[in-house]
This record gives structure tokens, C-alpha cells and sequence, in this order.
């Protein structure tokens, strides 16, 4: 699933460990996720949302 984290991460001035707290996991789940390596949770990708205060569909686009 491609993403654009990184960007965001980037908009805000943050590091993986940052947005990792902020969120509740480690810095590693945050770095699998943006290299594309695992799938978010719902959850997770709800919360992902919430902090940058967006929606799921902006951060998350499906391959085709």
C-alpha cells in the first residue's frame, strides 16, 4: 500500500521516533510502513489520521 507519510512526517518537522510516540509504536513499525514493508492496522491508520488531522485516504492509496 503506498503512502505518503514520509512527506507529512517531513511537513511537521518530525522524526519516525516522533511520530512513533505520538501514536503509540515503535520507531521500527513507522519505518515498515513507509517503505511499504507492512500494512497498518485500522487502527493504526486511523490514528495516523487523526494526529495530522486528515483522512485515511489521504495518507493510504491502494496499488493497482
Amino acid at each position: 500500500m503506498k503512502n505518503c507519510l514520509p512527506d507529512l512526517r517531513a511537513e511537521h518537522g518530525e522524526s519516525q521516533a516522533d511520530l512513533a510516540a505520538a501514536v503509540e509504536v515503535t520507531r521500527q513499525t513507522i519505518n515498515a510502513v513507509e517503505r511499504e514493508r507492512y500494512d497498518p492496522s485500522l487502527e493504526l491508520a486511523l490514528d495516523l489520521a487523526d494526529y495530522y488531522g486528515t483522512t485515511v485516504e489521504d495518507i493510504f492509496q491502494r496499488e493497482s
